[in-house]
């Protein structure tokens, strides 16, 4: 299954790892696109900033209420089974948005794409992890998620153009087709039970959980993954609606924004994923992306100051030229600067889950506590930094998430040190 040292393009002709990446893309597409969606149902239904950061925290609670289950369920059971509900679970999200007629709607149909996409993620991400050869997992996820920035590219620029040009239900038709298509794909290409099954009182369990979490990196990677998603869910959810509210931005306007940050992740992770493979010490390249997220984060109110310092501009895309406020140009560096910061973090902090996962023959198990501890603080950090914007402002609640990003990336530093992800060649039987 070696990709024989030809890079991220030479994993593009492996028929399974394309059907994997298909997932990633429908996946990815479909969430850029909804969050620009989710900032016009906002403006649409006059919401406040509580109700916005319930949309976010509804979608996380499924999330968080099923990743342990679903990752005993995939470490036991056939993967590709699990790929195919997501899929089909998608489409379902799709139909429901286009009924939804006001914000009890939203809600529902948010914790049904909680559901959909969190089957996808975690089931796409520990085969992946599963299919890669020894030494070559930073590659591999590297590039799978690289194919997952690129889609959300695409949903942020061409998911933006059709909100602006077509609206809801055009929109909504299309993500269900490129969902149907990824869905063929893993039907047709991917072998049955990838990875194979393991017993199921050997993996997953809760001593099993207990066993990984007794080790000060998994530890150190759990708490980073809490701190960093109360702030960063804060972000992805609110600097749209940021956009759209405070600025008046129309969805072509707001994809252009997202497409900063969207370009640099898909430009340099499947770059970097080989280079940590190669250079070593992943842990470094986990700190310096989550500090370059804070800064990024903190970046976001700069935006209500553009105006009279910066001159209207006017962008195109796709036939279609529309000018934008001057707060586009900061809310379109910021984003790009959390890019970079997450092109250096997220191939680094998979690869040492994996790694972590392989120790305990669990790779599902152990990015099921990377997506628990992800889903506690996204229920936590969208509403209460709502709540924060409703009482305060929206420069003290962007820096209050760019805050709680710093400590985790302090106490990671802190406690990695302590004991260090093992050398997978070096376990004894393996």
């Amino acid at each position: 299954m070696s990709n024989g040292g030809g890079g991220s393009l030479s994993l593009l002709r492996n028929r399974e790892f394309c059907a994997l990446a298909g997932t990633a893309f429908a996946r990815s597409q479909a969430y850029s696109t909804i969050l620009i969606a989710l900032a016009l149902y906002a403006d649409q239904f006059g919401t406040t900033g509580a109700v916005e950061g319930l949309w976010g925290t509804v979608f996380a609670l499924v999330q968080l209420l099923i990743v342990l289950p679903l990752g005993r369920a995939v470490d036991t059971h056939n993967a590709k089974r699990f790929l195919l509900v997501g899929l089909v679970l998608n489409v379902g999200v799709f139909v429901g948005f286009t009924l939804v007629e006001g914000v009890g709607g939203v809600i529902a149909v948010r914790m049904l794409q909680g559901a959909g996409t969190s089957m996808l993620w975690l089931t796409g991400s520990a085969v992946v992890g599963e299919l890669s050869p020894d030494g070559e997992q930073g590659q591999w996820l590297g590039t799978y998620n690289q194919v997952g920035a690129f889609s959300s590219l695409a949903g942020d620029l061409v998911g933006g153009f059709l909100l602006y040009a077509y609206g809801f239900t055009a929109t909504y038709a299309v993500l269900s087709a490129v969902t149907i298509v990824a869905t063929v794909g893993v039907w047709r290409y991917l072998r049955d039970d990838p990875g194979g099954r393991t017993d199921p009182s050997q993996v997953t369990g809760i001593e099993t959980l207990r066993r990984l979490l007794d080790r000060s990196a998994i530890r150190a990677l759990v708490t980073l993954r809490l701190g960093l998603s109360f702030g960063k869910m804060a972000v992805i959810v609110f600097l749209p609606i940021y956009a759209r509210t405070a600025f008046g931005m129309n969805p072509l306007a707001i994809g252009g924004v997202l497409a900063g940050g969207k370009l640099t992740k898909a430009l340099f992770q499947g770059v970097v994923g080989g280079y940590t493979d190669r250079a070593g010490g992943k842990h470094r390249f986990v700190i310096a992306g989550t500090l370059g997220y804070a800064l990024g984060a903190a970046m976001i109110p700069l935006a209500g100051y553009a105006q009279g310092v910066i001159p209207p501009l006017s962008i195109g895309a796709f036939g279609a030229s529309i000018s934008v406020v001057p707060a586009f140009v900061p809310l379109f560096c910021s984003y790009a600067v959390i890019g970079v910061a997450d092109s250096l973090r997220l191939p680094a902090s998979m690869a040492l889950f994996v790694e972590e996962g392989e120790h305990f023959d669990a790779v599902a198990g152990s990015l099921s506590l990377r997506s628990l501890a992800w889903k506690a603080g996204q229920v936590l950090g969208p509403v209460s930094v709502g709540v924060i914007w409703d009482l305060t402002s929206v420069t003290l609640a962007f820096l209050t998430a760019a805050g709680f990003i710093v400590v985790a990336a302090g106490v990671f530093a802190s406690l990695y040190h302590v004991e260090p992800a093992p050398d997978i060649a070096t376990v004894p039987g393996d």
